[in-house]
């Protein structure tokens, strides 16, 4: 039985530009269970000017969402909580004094040194300093796991460009229906070049609408022809349970 785990998804409702209602967000959970995903993690974006997210609104909107988890049952995956973090100088000092939301411990018998966390940027470029402040997170206990690089314009044209980062501790996340074309050619010869340099740590769904979880089955299985059956596991197994800081 397959035991994947999904670090990106966005199936809490009304939260952000996923599901729309919790009925739409069980549905994505449902598709992904099948899929072959024994644990999904919410990360609903935390991005002002767009979506004014806090984390004492992402853990309601999350408890709201629980009692229709828990009456789904088998149905669906273990669910966890985290965000996708916009990094500007807003969201970036949330994450230095503790406000933003990594991603939670899976071990508490062999806790990490340091946390992972999801960030996005500007599709356009990269921020200014991203590496000094790739240092900063790691004293405080945190590292980057940098959302779909493969949609990023810089990377379009030099996937080097992500070096730099990638040394100062970030870790890459693939947004597997790149590669089948979901977010157009561009990023789809990124991703396939990035995989063919064993640049990801992991890969994931991005789900925000239930059709999207058929989309990532179908992405898996051309993960697998791309890669193999043996590097597809980690990218969607123990890549994110080394992220999470769990060797189990």
């Amino acid at each position: 039985m397959r035991e994947f785990i999904d670090l990106h998804c966005h199936f809490l409702p009304a939260i952000d530009d996923g599901a729309k209602t919790p009925e739409d967000g069980i549905r994505m959970l449902v598709g992904l269970k099948q899929a072959g995903f024994s644990i999904v993690c919410a990360t609903p974006h935390m991005r002002p000017g767009m979506f004014e997210n806090t984390r004492p609104m992402l853990e309601a909107a999350y408890a709201s969402m629980r009692p229709h988890i828990e009456a789904a049952g088998d149905s669906v995956p273990k669910t966890v909580l985290a965000s996708e973090h916009y990094f500007e100088d807003t969201v970036f000092e949330r994450l230095v004094s503790g406000q933003g939301l990594p991603y939670p411990i899976m071990d508490a018998a062999r806790p990490p040194k340091r946390r992972g966390v999801l960030v996005e940027f500007n599709p356009m470029g990269f921020p200014l300093r991203l590496t000094d402040r790739i240092s900063d997170l790691a004293r405080k206990g945190l590292f980057p796991v940098i959302a779909h690089p493969e949609r990023y314009q810089p990377v379009w044209k030099d996937d080097h460009c992500l070096d730099p980062f990638l040394d100062a501790g970030a870790r890459l996340l693939l947004d597997v229906c790149a590669i089948i074309g979901k977010y157009g050619r561009a990023a789809e010869r990124a991703a396939t070049t990035l995989l063919e340099e064993g640049a990801y740590e992991a890969a994931c769904s991005d789900a925000h609408r239930p059709e999207d979880a058929e989309a990532t089955a179908q992405a898996i299985l051309r993960l697998e022809s791309l890669v193999g059956k043996a590097e597809a596991e980690r990218l969607l197994s123990a890549g994110p349970r080394a992220i999470l800081g769990s060797a189990t």
